[in-house]
């Protein structure tokens, strides 16, 4: 990389061509767009590799490091910048390796190509590893749920994207307007920045959506005061339970917000049958057994634009038993689907100790016996003997009552923290991740 020189303005380029991709770079990150966790996306990525194309290797990641800006704190900026750097130092070398090192097939000169392509990979897997290993020393996570969870669905991004890079590039090298690249160039950020607007409406619509779903499960709530925080004690149960069964936190996760959602259909029932203290009759536990179905349907506008299978089945299936007298669909054992049996299970120790107007609460060693009582009967088995192992180590949720003073508390609600995170690439997330491929 020596041999290269480092001086400025680099051999074939002026201070206005360095200010101006300095400008790029910087407008990449003022321009990024806010996501969901305290996180957001830029453009840095893409105008990181274009740089690298037409540049020494060593400017490239010299202006990633100067050239963005972010509120964080100094030493979350320094990580910021520093692993942005070497992540375009890295991308830089293998772009210059397979462009002094040409790639034929026949006579079809593929180092271009194959060069932004390997150059795009060799960028994210420096970028995300580097996070990746931060957030593992951080909090003990395992490096591969870290980075299923927050990083491979990625890849296909960076990759996907990497031939506009090298069109930038070559469209700056080649002027075709005015007899200056730039024009090209700021052409082509009209549809890039409008771009912007497109997925900050997107990430603002289901922010919207999230937040009116919080919203009935308040309704709900404000229904059956007795319930008070029944759909949250379910999930924070449930997530635990799938991570003993799956050993893979997206999938809690996901199990988590089904969770919550899985009594919504009772806002569709009357209070006069929610909040009843005798017997219902034979037609008034109809109507009550229907919030299944009805709260499937009542989501059912969702299901291609927030919800996948998982939550459906949670919501319409979380009353099967594991015997097949459970209801909507009457389902037996594996037949059931098994986020809807993690579910059903936590549903029932909560209803048990939290009591309902027809019965009393049972304490938390009662509702553990009848739990036990029911595996194979009401309940699978395997999930009983994991329940039971959760039980034993004395979660939170335990306790009703001490569930419900730490929730009021300072104990907030769960979502997974987010120490660190992506930016032009992952970094620390204060503002937030910062994902530079869209």
């Amino acid at each position: 990389m020596f041999r290269y020189g480092f001086s400025l303005p680099p051999s074939g380029l002026s201070w206005l061509d360095l200010l101006f991709w300095a400008a790029l770079l910087f407008w990449s990150v003022r321009v990024e767009i806010r996501l969901p966790l305290n996180a957001s996306m830029s453009h840095l990525f893409l105008f990181a590799l274009a740089l690298m194309v037409f540049t020494p290797p060593w400017l490239a990641p010299l202006w990633v490091f100067v050239f963005q800006y972010s509120g964080n704190t100094w030493y979350k900026q320094l990580f910021n910048r520093s692993q942005d750097a070497l992540a375009t130092l890295a991308a830089a070398l293998v772009w210059k390796l397979l462009q002094t090192n040409p790639l034929y097939l026949g006579t079809l000169d593929l180092s271009a190509g194959v060069g932004i392509g390997l150059a795009s990979v060799t960028f994210f897997l420096v970028n995300t590893g580097l996070v990746t290993l931060v957030i593992h020393l951080s909090n003990g996570t395992p490096l591969l749920e870290i980075w299923r969870k927050n990083y491979r669905w990625l890849a296909s991004s960076y990759f996907l994207l990497s031939p506009l890079a090298l069109f930038l590039a070559r469209a700056y090298e080649t002027p075709l307007i005015g007899g200056w690249g730039g024009w090209t160039i700021l052409f082509f950020l009209i549809p890039l920045y409008y771009s912007r607007f497109y997925w900050d409406e997107k990430v603002r619509l289901e922010q919207a959506f999230d937040a009116t779903l919080e919203v009935l499960m308040h309704a709900l709530e404000a229904k059956e005061p007795e319930t008070r925080m029944h759909s949250e004690r379910v999930a924070d149960i449930a997530r635990d339970l799938a991570r003993l069964v799956y050993q893979d936190e997206a999938k809690a996760q996901e199990i988590y917000r089904a969770a919550r959602l899985h009594d919504i259909g009772k806002i569709g029932i009357p209070e006069t049958l929610l909040l009843k203290t005798d017997k219902l009759t034979p037609e008034e536990y109809r109507i009550v057994q229907s919030h299944t179905t009805l709260g499937a349907k009542l989501l059912k506008p969702a299901e291609k634009v927030a919800f996948g299978p998982l939550v459906y089945n949670v919501i319409l299936h979380h009353h099967e038993r594991w015997d097949g007298r459970g209801y909507p669909k009457e389902l037996a054992g594996h037949e059931i689907p098994e986020e809807a049996r993690i579910v059903g299970l936590a549903d029932a120790y909560e209803a048990m100790t939290a009591g309902r107007p027809y019965r009393p609460a049972k304490s938390s060693e009662e509702a553990l016996k009848e739990i036990q009582d029911l595996s194979g009967i009401q309940f699978d088995p395997k999930l009983v003997k994991l329940f039971t192992e959760l039980w034993h180590q004395n979660p939170l949720w335990r306790d009703r009552q001490a569930y419900l003073d730490a929730k009021e508390g300072s104990v907030s609600r769960s979502t997974l923290p987010l120490l660190f995170s992506e930016s032009a690439s992952p970094s620390p997330s204060e503002p937030g991740q910062r994902t530079s491929e869209q």
